[in-house]
């Protein structure tokens, strides 16, 4: 097998796999429950399952790893949550099917609601939902925004009309067309330049393929939080840009002068200023990591079942390997539920022998063009899209 990827020349990560005190010194600073309850639930998401999620912030909730479970679909109560402006005004899911949107750059561009929208057809699509940053927390350098470890990422299931339908129906894309741009609803504050805070993201627009403007999420009218009335859906990419209470999609020339494409969610060194050459986190890439044990549990010695999930953006997942000693070895895990289509991810387990003493668990994907899921981080300015099996490890003693 290939491992590919950026890398970087830094020294491994020190492990605290000397004892069990060790191991648990290492873990005394965090804690999910102590943590989960810092802070109250904000009131765009008092919905949520307070025990089992993580509040950052009003705009930021993270899953705990012990609460995903062995569900094929995450539950919206614990589903994470990131939010880059205040939602708009709760109104606009009262009525969905009167939400209007927009669509530009095709050869009859045209105002739909989501009424005219559901007559225009259907699509359910199971796929990852995940922050940008999701497994920031681990970096080194601190990187500004959440510190999301595992939990800001969900496998969803969504229900709407495939944006390729949509565009069909009003005569195609213009000729000249290279990027699918979106825009949300979020109301911008008076005397604000919009391109400073909007959030309008560009994809290249060959993305439609698999795009949907969906109206449900997990078989219900997504709820304002997650970008209800109407919530642009684009498979395998990272969740800023599917666009939440999307009113615009049009087909555009050029990207997007917003700075939330421009300058915004762009993987740079650390120390460096966005800009538009840098890579846009536009695909996500290959990445699984262990749901149970969660860390921090002292075990009976023997027998264990290792579960977590895999996932990737672009090329299907093969199969994944766990290992009970930072890597050292490696072994097979399979495959448990239903296969949901190469954009959602699989749950896998396997079963291990703990000795007495500390171990150190952790997962590798690999996909199906032999790429596999690499061992450390690639250093960033804003700790974007990491993949790293090292520090997305758990560790458990054995007793």
């Amino acid at each position: 097998m290939k491992e590919t990827g950026l890398q970087v020349d830094i020294a491994r990560r020190w492990w605290l796999a000397a004892s069990a005190g060790g191991a648990a010194a290492g873990l005394a600073g965090w804690s999910p429950a102590s943590v989960a309850q810092a802070k109250p639930l904000p009131p765009v998401a008092t919905f949520k399952d307070a025990s089992r999620v993580i509040v950052h912030s009003a705009s930021g909730i993270e899953t705990q790893r012990s609460a995903f479970g062995s569900s094929g679909v995450t539950d919206v109560d614990i589903l994470f949550l990131r939010n880059n402006i205040a939602a708009p005004d709760a109104a606009i899911v009262g009525n969905p099917d009167a939400w209007q949107v927009q669509i530009d750059g095709v050869t009859s561009p045209r105002t739909l609601t989501v009424a005219d929208l559901k007559r225009m057809g259907l699509a359910n699509v199971a796929m990852v939902l995940q922050c940008s940053g999701n497994g920031r927390g681990f970096f080194s350098h601190k990187a500004a925004g959440s510190q999301w470890k595992v939990g800001a990422a969900g496998n969803t299931l969504w229900s709407g009309v495939p944006v390729k339908d949509v565009v069909t129906a009003l005569g195609g894309v213009r000729e000249g067309m290279r990027y699918m741009t979106s825009t949300g609803g979020e109301t911008i504050p008076p005397g604000i330049d919009p391109k400073k805070v909007m959030v309008e993201r560009s994809v290249p627009w060959t993305a439609m393929e698999g795009a949907i403007l969906a109206w449900e999420l997990n078989g219900r009218p997504i709820p304002l939080a997650h970008g209800g009335p109407l919530r642009l859906i684009i498979p395998g990419y990272y969740g800023v840009n599917n666009i939440k209470y999307v009113r615009r999609v049009a087909f555009t020339p050029t990207e997007t002068p917003a700075n939330i494409q421009q300058s915004g969610y762009r993987v740079r060194d650390i120390g460096k200023k966005g800009d538009a050459t840098q890579p846009s986190m536009w695909q996500m890439n290959l990445k699984s990591f262990v749901t149970s044990p969660s860390g921090g549990e002292s075990l009976r010695a023997g027998t264990l079942q290792v579960h977590g999930v895999a996932f990737t953006g672009g090329s299907p997942v093969k199969g994944v390997e766990v290992s009970v000693d930072g890597g050292k070895s490696w072994r097979a895990a399979e495959f448990i539920g239903p296969h949901m289509g190469n954009y959602a991810w699989r749950h896998f387990v396997a079963e291990v022998n703990l000795a007495p003493g500390p171990h150190l668990i952790t997962s590798r994907a690999i996909a199906i063009d032999g790429t596999v899921q690499p061992e450390l981080r690639v250093e960033n300015e804003r700790g974007y899209a990491h993949n790293g099996w090292r520090d997305h490890a758990v560790a458990v003693t054995a007793a």
